[in-house]
C-alpha cells in the first residue's frame, strides 16, 4: 500500500463521516438560531430552552436521514471492501 493510497482511503473516510453528520449537525445549528432569535426579540434567557427543541429536530432529521445514511454507509464499506486486495499488497 503506498502512502497516496493511504490518504486516499483517509480523505475517503473523513469525508463520508463529515457528509453523514451534516444533516443533523446543520439541523441543530439552525433550530439553536432560531430559538436563540426568539428568546432575544422577547427577552427570554432560559438557557435550558434551546435544548428539547434541538434533540427532538436532531431525532427527526435523523430518522428521516436513515435511509439515505445508510445508503452511503453500504456504498463506503464496498468501496472499502473493494480496496483490501490492494491494502495487503
Amino acid at each position: 500500500m503506498t502512502q497516496e493510497f493511504a490518504i486516499y482511503i483517509v480523505r475517503e473516510t473523513l469525508f463520508t463521516a463529515i457528509i453523514l453528520a451534516a444533516p443533523m449537525l446543520l439541523s441543530g445549528l439552525l433550530i439553536g438560531l432560531i430559538i436563540s432569535m426568539i428568546q432575544s426579540a422577547t427577552q427570554i434567557n432560559e438557557m435550558t430552552l434551546t435544548f428539547i427543541p434541538k434533540i427532538l429536530v436532531v431525532v427527526v432529521v435523523m430518522i428521516v436521514a436513515m435511509p439515505w445514511i445508510i445508503n452511503r454507509v453500504l456504498l463506503f464499506t464496498h468501496m472499502i471492501y473493494g480496496y483490501i486486495a490492494q491494502m495487503t499488497r
